[in-house]
């Protein structure tokens, strides 16, 4: 019995998966609240009434895209903050691994920066919580060395907000120079390495201006952070 329960399950999760992926290509090109349940269903090959044994309509689907978008970023972001000295290298380590999350996860990406202000209600206050979320962690890693700046807790909320907002705006940066050159390698680690010259093959043009596209992007996020970080360390300066 327990065996028969556990591949019952299997598949259910296997059904649910698909189910997403299925949402999550769809949308690529047109928004939530445009998307038909049985486009999904269809693309799955399951009956309409099978979705709901997963999901209570779309808009709950497309909070499970949130979560499942926003959730890795959280962890990576948390670990850059804890394990990073100084700011310039939290600058580097945050910039390639916001440029790493967009290219393995551009569909995720392309979602939350179309939903964020879409027309589907559940899922604008499922990003904005998230975000929110997402702040106050910031918020958290940065309170111990600004309150002994004298920061007030409002400010360094403010400050943290800020960092958020940046990572969103330069996610979606990412994505516009990477959709540009779709066939392109990503080339926008923290140091700016791998040469456009390196760019061989058939696709090696398009690996270049890809590349050199990426590296625009990271290079103007990193001057937005340390022009950021400037500010921060002067904000209690009047």
């Amino acid at each position: 019995m327990s065996h028969r329960c556990g591949v019952r399950q299997a598949q259910k999760e296997k059904t649910r998966r698909a189910l997403l992926d299925a949402a999550l290509r769809l949308l690529e090109d047109q928004s939530l609240s445009s998307l038909g349940l049985r486009e999904v269903t269809r693309a799955v090959g399951v009956a309409p009434a099978a979705f709901y044994r997963h999901f209570r309509d779309l808009s709950d689907l497309g909070v499970a895209l949130v979560e499942e978008s926003l959730g890795s970023l959280h962890h990576m972001i948390g670990a850059i903050l804890a394990g990073q000295d100084g700011d310039a290298e939290r600058i580097d380590a945050t910039v390639a691994a916001v440029a790493d999350h967009v290219r393995r996860y551009p569909a995720h990406i392309r979602f939350i920066a179309r939903e964020r202000h879409g027309g589907v209600r559940a899922v604008r206050e499922a990003i904005a919580a998230e975000l929110d979320r997402f702040a106050d962690e910031v918020a958290t890693d940065f309170c111990p060395r600004l309150s002994a700046e004298d920061w007030p807790p409002e400010d360094v909320r403010m400050l943290a907000e800020l960092y958020v907002d940046h990572m969103v705006m330069t996610a979606t940066a990412f994505l516009e120079a990477q959709a540009e050159h779709p066939g392109a390698a990503g080339a926008s680690g923290a140091s700016g390495a791998a040469d456009v010259e390196d760019a061989v093959g058939p696709a090696g043009a398009a690996d270049a201006a890809g590349a050199e596209d990426e590296r625009r992007v990271a290079a103007t996020a990193r001057k937005q952070l340390l022009l950021i970080s400037l500010g921060r360390h002067h904000w209690r300066d009047g």
